[in-house]
């Protein structure tokens, strides 16, 4: 590796050590009032972090907490699945037909806009109070952010990208697949970002409403019975979750797309 390659790189992952220490120091003082303030003015049932610790290594083996996570994070993938595929051809089809932007630009917008917890008595009418609806639901969270993110992108290629492929009669499926859906990657990367954490929350949000199986019920279950320690073992780990699904798109997206943002580390 040359020096000017290694230089940048030295100079991020220093900046990231150093980021570090702050980072540790803020969490372990806000993890300390949040102990003293439970401690001192709240009831004996309500969460702190110490007995949120006590309580992983018994729930973390509880066949019923395992069920849930399972049945919940099955869902949200099944949801994130359907709603990349479709978002991505809708977003295409957006940014690069003016016809199609004229007639869904709007509709997408509002349904982006719209809390999902409003369609939640329609989807039980239409699916029943099934799984089907909860994954209906997560799709439904999940799937603008990436129509609209996909569409940004589409209209965002170069226009001399596109000029380039016509001079050479690339066909038109051709400057999709090869040209317009590579630049517009990191947008729906973007898009998939926003989708994980709408699809946690609509899975948990469906799973309070319809009393379905799942960590949205277990925690519901818990917190109605006052063992609040336990249940935030649930929200722990849907937290994780998130967490981990941000730092594989930041892997992916400095692994698979080594050019997007490259400026950000050698500044």
């Amino acid at each position: 590796m040359s020096d000017a390659v290694a230089a940048p790189i030295a100079l991020a992952s220093s900046r990231r050590a150093g980021a570090t220490g702050p980072r540790l120091v803020a969490g372990l003082a806000i993890l300390a009032l949040w102990e003293a303030t439970v401690r001192a003015f709240a009831p004996a049932y309500v969460a702190k972090p110490s007995g949120i610790l006590l309580a992983i290594p018994k729930v973390i083996v509880d066949p019923a907490f395992l069920a849930a996570a399972a049945s919940t994070l099955n869902a949200v993938a099944q949801g994130l699945a359907i709603a990349v595929v479709v978002g991505t051809l809708l977003g295409l089809l957006i940014g690069r037909s003016d016809i199609a932007d004229r007639a869904l630009r709007h509709y997408v917008n509002g349904f982006n806009a719209l809390p999902m917890i409003v369609i939640l008595p329609l989807v039980t009418l239409w699916f029943g109070y099934t799984s089907a609806a909860r994954l209906a639901i997560t799709v439904f969270a999940a799937l603008f952010s990436v129509v609209v993110n996909v569409a940004d992108g589409a209209r965002a290629v170069p226009r001399e990208y596109i000029e380039v492929a016509r001079s050479f009669r690339a066909p038109r499926r051709a400057m999709l697949v090869e040209i317009v859906l590579p630049a517009a990657t990191p947008y729906l990367l973007a898009g998939v970002r926003l989708g994980v954490g709408r699809a946690l929350i609509g899975a948990v949000v469906a799973e309070f409403f319809i009393g379905i199986g799942g960590l949205g019920y277990f925690i519901l279950f818990n917190s109605r019975t006052f063992r609040h320690d336990e249940a935030f073992v649930g929200v722990l780990l849907l937290a994780a979750f998130g967490v981990g699904a941000d730092a594989l798109i930041n892997w992916s997206t400095r692994r698979f797309l080594p050019w997007y943002r490259r400026d950000e580390i050698t500044d």
